[in-house]
């Protein structure tokens, strides 16, 4: 029979204050963003009384926040696309290799998450300037690929260890040469890997906010980040506006978060290792 004893009441009382925390954010997002300007001075912390919307037709006319989705969608789709070919091809080498190289460049791609991102951000600026880049959201592209890539791998690698070898012997038996093999019989089975590879690479670039500023900011190529700190001024901020424009930054990865989320806990499910 179970008991209810001080340590459940504790455990309560902690996962509480942890849930309060994390939902505190939302739902500033939400008070102030339906909410007229008048009502945030009174009472900051108030629940809205009504859906006022006119805080998100500022953002969305006269903040210019529809290029800067189509910029966002643009650089997001092409990057994670990028990644999951690169990263699936280069893994299944690394995973299957035999010989010494293939440990080793895999060594070196991995090591590739020890570097932070910063420090290449200026000399890359400089090389995508002097190739006539500057200011193109295919620089911020390959800037993604880049720093995204060794994750991609590991987790790419991690997950095609675990698929047995047999498959691709049955399917060589049968005729299949190595593309067809990849392609055929590995692919297909990497569907709840590439549904993690997505969600993490995807949220990770859609909120990417130094890169796309340094590499696009004063350009119409601006991502929705940069265009939403555009909304604060030094003297006058409409918050309402502010908080309006990240509440719809926030609908498209909250969507690619439900419509992949089964594929990311089959894939961590499945013994996923790096």
């Amino acid at each position: 029979m179970y008991r209810y004893t001080w340590r459940t009441g504790i455990l309560e009382a902690v996962m509480i204050v942890v849930t309060a925390v994390f939902v505190f954010p939302l739902w500033m997002l939400i008070s102030v963003g339906f909410r007229d300007s008048a009502s945030v001075a009174r009472n900051p912390f108030g629940a809205p009384t009504s859906f006022y919307l006119d805080n998100f037709k500022l953002a969305w006319t006269q903040g210019g926040l529809g290029p800067a989705f189509f910029n966002s969608f643009y650089i997001t789709a092409v990057s994670v696309v990028i990644l999951v070919v690169i990263g699936a091809a280069a893994s299944y080498y690394f995973a299957r290799s035999t010989g010494r190289w293939g440990s080793r460049w895999y060594g070196i791609v991995a090591a590739g998450m020890m570097v932070p991102f910063q420090i290449g951000v200026l000399p890359l600026y400089r090389a995508f300037t002097d190739a006539g880049l500057a200011g193109n959201p295919l620089s911020v592209i390959i800037f993604n690929a880049g720093i995204h890539l060794p994750l991609t791998v590991i987790l790419y690698t991690g997950f095609m260890k675990q698929i047995p070898i047999e498959y691709e012997e049955a399917a060589r038996v049968d005729g299949a040469g190595g593309f067809q093999t990849f392609w055929r019989v590995i692919v297909p089975l990497l569907l709840p890997v590439t549904g993690t590879v997505i969600v993490l690479d995807g949220v990770s670039i859609w909120n990417e906010f130094f890169t796309p500023l340094l590499y696009l900011g004063g350009t119409p190529h601006v991502t929705v980040p940069v265009q939403i700190y555009s909304f604060v001024g030094e003297f006058s901020t409409n918050w309402g506006q502010v908080f309006a424009g990240l509440l719809m930054a926030s609908l498209p990865i909250l969507i690619m978060f439900f419509v992949f989320q089964r594929y990311m806990i089959r894939s961590f499910g499945s013994g996923l290792k790096g």
